[in-house]
Parts: structure tokens; C-alpha cells; sequence
């Protein structure tokens, strides 16, 4: 799948005589008079090509951390991502935003180098590092040339493991996270979507904000960040992936040498975090209709969410397939929502699998007046897909999409090395990422209907508007028994009630 620098030289060369010779076809046709035929429909994706990544190899370290390479010599660069397996999910109730901060912090300044001086280090090198958490992961990665391996990973392993978290990067950061949220809040689609995640989920690991709330970033003390690092950042809580220009006796003798005396800690790791998925044996969770009134915005953001699956859910394919038929600028939500009544700029939908079930989301942007209308297109199109088989006309094109992605996200590594790393964090076959494309190719229109029947009912999908309510309102309510209203004001995402008092009650 990897292209070298001659390929793309001969394809830029090969295009540009296309075009000329296009260009001429053309003008030959005008001078004649012919006009081509219009095209009505565009011509079926090819077959996939199948992908052979390098098996990866892996050993653990004396100490418990595991380390796999995927050796990949096309060209001189190296990938090293640490994983922790652990990221937003562990966030204390009072503190979202928590395992998000620590994570940023990390390449801020440790024991023996500054920020900036990671940055210089890092630059002259001609690489780049930085770090972040997920959901169920926080991560430090650095890029760099591969002869210059060993000096980056002495970086990565730095900031890993002796971070200092100065109370002035810690302040710093917190004031960027209060910057952004402050914008977000006012923006209908970011409202929409932290509303989305609280309802869902509510007032489990999943429903907080991963990049927490103004209330939360505003407890969250240099204490607290230096715990929650120690606690999670061991080494028998991490791998190490290597991907790219390394041998892996190099890349084994490297962990060694620099991750080898992690010291792990006497104690027992910590439990999971409670599942954040609601308990199945006792049903679905009642939909609420829940509207945040924003006077005067532009827009309106509609929302349908509702909880979907796990990464390691047997039907994990069916699933991708499933949600690729809705998204795209070619699938379902697109097409009826856009396309044919021009109703929005874009409609889509996400199925975010995470160690539990994360959500299924599907969106569209639209204006006031037309919110409740976009609402029930949404769960018409859900209802659809569970009720209606999927024709290979359609099926077809929408897998040739997920397998192009999938290409693209192997074309550098950096890209590789984080399909490897996602299926370690889940405890996934590391061979799974030779088998994606059968996969996919193997899911049939029957497995999709079954599993939007079971899986992505429209009954139970709970429906999020934020906009200026009375445009949009009186419409909803002829759809809906029961509707929540909550002026933005009142609007707490620190709970699952979203309420900050008792004002604003149902239907008000």
C-alpha cells in the first residue's frame, strides 16, 4: 500500500499527460461539434487490494511493559508510541478533563529539560513529538528520521516518566482548556454533542466532557494530576510500539536500555474503571428529547444518540459497514438531508467504539425552523436501514470507502503504528490488521439490516436540539410526548440532569 517518491513522481507525470491529451480530446469534440454523453452514474470502485503489513513482533519487559515493532523499511523513518491504557474514562466525577490535562502536560517539562527545551531538542532533530489521551487510552508519540531513533526515544521516554508538572505549565494549559471551552459553548454543535455524551451515558465514565467542563478545570490542582500519574503510568500499564525504519533486535535493545528500569509498582494495578455502558439486562434507557435554547443562533444542531458498541463486539464489522452506508457525502443521512432537500451542509453519523460500548451519534446542522424536521429524518433513515435490505449498488461503493480509508491510514507510519497500537489497547490479534479488508468485504446486506434492527433502533435513540428553540419547538413537541427544555444558561453538563437549579421543568 506504501508508495515510494519514484511512484508519485511517475503518477504526477502520467497525470500531467493526461490531462494534455484530455484537454485535446475535448477540444476536438467542441470543434466538431459532439459533446459527450453526461454520465448518469459513475463507474463501480474496482476490487480491493489487499494489504500485508509485516507481522509484528513482540516481547514484555521484565517490568511488564510490552513492546511490539512492525518493521517497515520503504522508507528512513520511525514511529514509537507509549501507550497507557487508561485515559478520560478514569477521570474522577468532579474532575473531567483530568486524564486529558495529564497527558498534554507530559511533554511540558521533566526533571532535567524545560519545555522549550524538549521543543529544541525535538526540532533539531527534524521530528515531532506530543501527547494526548482518548477515552480508554492516553498516549506519547514521537517521528522522527530513523537515524536519529534513538536520540528521540530518549525524549519520548523522558517526558513518560519523570514529567514535573510545573504549577506554570499547569496554569497555562488550564487557561487554553477555559479559552476553548468558552468558544465551544457557544457554538451549537459542540453544545449539541456534550448534551449527546450526558444523555447517553449519563453520569457514567463516558457522559462527562473528555476535555472536562469551566466548573471541573477549575478544581483540577497540580495534586491531583501528579496522582492520577502515578497511579496509571506504570509500565505494566503500557506497550511501546515501534513501526517503520527498525529492526526489532534494535528496537527490543532500545525498550531496554531506556524503559528497562521503569520500576512497577508493588502494588496491584487499579480496577477497570466501571463500565460505561448502561446494564443490558435492564433494558434501554428512556429517550429523552432534550432542547437547549440558544436565542439568536444562526443554526441549529440536531443530534440522535444512543449507546452502540465495543471494540471487541462480535459484530464490530457488520457494524463499520452499517454506519458507512449512513455517512459520507454519498450515504443515507447525506443524501436525503442534503442532497435531495437541501436541508443542511452535511449530515452524518459515527459509530465511536471505545473498551465499552461507546455511542452511536448521527448530526446534521440546519436552520431553526427546519430542526424538528431534521430530527425525524434522522430516525426515519435509522428506521430504514433496520426495515429495508441494502442493494449491492449501494453496499458496493460504501465498502470501497471504509477500504480506501483504511489504505490511507496505513500510508504512513505514524498511521501504522496507531492500527497496531488500537488493537493492543483492546487485546485484539495483532493480525487483525491483515484480515480488515476480507472483514469488511465479508459483511452481507443481511448482517447490516440485523444489525440496524438490534443495535441501532430508532425507538430508543434519544434526539438533542440546540438552537433558538422557538423556531423549532412547537413542531417537536406534535412529534414528541415530552420534551426537555433548558435555556443555556441553566444548561450543567456536569450532571446527567444538565439542569444548574429546578427552573426550566419539563415542557416549560
Amino acid at each position: 500500500m506504501r508508495i515510494s517518491p519514484v511512484d508519485i513522481s511517475r503518477r504526477l507525470a502520467f497525470g500531467a499527460v493526461f490531462v494534455v491529451a484530455l484537454a485535446g480530446v475535448a477540444a476536438a469534440q467542441t470543434a466538431g461539434g459532439a459533446q459527450p454523453a453526461p454520465q448518469e452514474t459513475p463507474p463501480p470502485p474496482s476490487a480491493p487490494r489487499s494489504v500485508a503489513v509485516p507481522r509484528p513482533v513482540e516481547k514484555s519487559l521484565k517490568n511488564g511493559l510490552r513492546v511490539v515493532v512492525v518493521e517497515d523499511r520503504d522508507m528512513p523513518l520511525v514511529s514509537a508510541q507509549l501507550l497507557v491504557r487508561n485515559g478520560g474514562e478514569v477521570d474522577p466525577p468532579r474532575l473531567s478533563g483530568l486524564a486529558d490535562m495529564t497527558a498534554s502536560l507530559l511533554t511540558k517539562g521533566t526533571k532535567t529539560r524545560t519545555a522549550p527545551q524538549i521543543a529544541d531538542e525535538v526540532e533539531s532533530l527534524g521530528g515531532v513529538i506530543t501527547s494526548n489521551a482518548g477515552w480508554d487510552a492516553s498516549r506519547a508519540f514521537v517521528n522522527v528520521s530513523s537515524p536519529k531513533t534513538e536520540r528521540a526515544l530518549a525524549i519520548l521516554a523522558d517526558v513518560v516518566r519523570n514529567p514535573v508538572f510545573n504549577d506554570e505549565e499547569v496554569e497555562r494549559l488550564r487557561q487554553q482548556y477555559l479559552d476553548s471551552l468558552s468558544v465551544a459553548l457557544n457554538d451549537p454543535g459542540s453544545v449539541a454533542s456534550y448534551v449527546a455524551s450526558r444523555v447517553v451515558f449519563g453520569d457514567a465514565p463516558y457522559g462527562h466532557p473528555l476535555s472536562g467542563t469551566p466548573e471541573s478545570l477549575k478544581l483540577i490542582r497540580r495534586e491531583d494530576i501528579v496522582a492520577l500519574h502515578a497511579k496509571y503510568y506504570r509500565p505494566d500499564n503500557a506497550v511501546l510500539v515501534f513501526g517503520g525504519d527498525i529492526r526489532a533486535e534494535e528496537a527490543f535493545r532500545l525498550a531496554e536500555r531506556l524503559f528497562g528500569d521503569w520500576a512497577r509498582p508493588a502494588g496491584a494495578l487499579p480496577a477497570e474503571a466501571a463500565a460505561a455502558k448502561r446494564d443490558a439486562a435492564a433494558g434501554p434507557a428512556a429517550r429523552r428529547v432534550v432542547v437547549v435554547d440558544m436565542p439568536g443562533a444562526g443554526q441549529a444542531a440536531v443530534v440522535l444518540a444512543r449507546p452502540g458498541i465495543s471494540r471487541t463486539d462480535p459484530t464490530y464489522f457488520s457494524g463499520i459497514v452499517t454506519n458507512a452506508v449512513l455517512s459520507g457525502y454519498s450515504g443515507r443521512l447525506n443524501q436525503e438531508i442534503r442532497i435531495k432537500r437541501g436541508l443542511s451542509y452535511g449530515a452524518r453519523s459515527q459509530l465511536d467504539v471505545r473498551r465499552e460500548a461507546g455511542p452511536f451519534v448521527a448530526s446534521a446542522q440546519t436552520k431553526n425552523p427546519s430542526g424538528a424536521e431534521v430530527a425525524s429524518l434522522l430516525l426515519a433513515e435509522l428506521g430504514r436501514l433496520g426495515n429495508e435490505p441494502v442493494l449491492d449498488a449501494e453496499l458496493v461503493p460504501r465498502k470501497a470507502v471504509l477500504i480506501g480509508g483504511f489504505g490511507r491510514s496505513l500510508e504512513t507510519t505514524e498511521g501504522l503504528v496507531n492500527q497496531i497500537a488500537s488493537l493492543a489497547l483492546y487485546g485484539l490479534s495483532l493480525d487483525e490488521i491483515n484480515n480488515y479488508i476480507r472483514n469488511v468485504q465479508g459483511v452481507t446486506a443481511a448482517e447490516i439490516r440485523k444489525f440496524a434492527g438490534t443495535r441501532l433502533g430508532a425507538t430508543d435513540a434519544h434526539i438533542v436540539i440546540v438552537g433558538d428553540a422557538k423556531e423549532f419547538l412547537e413542531p417537536l413537541r406534535k412529534q414528541f410526548r415530552t420534551v426537555e427544555v433548558i435555556p443555556l444558561a441553566e444548561l450543567d453538563l456536569n450532571t446527567a440532569a444538565l439542569r444548574k437549579s429546578a427552573a426550566g421543568a419539563v415542557n416549560k
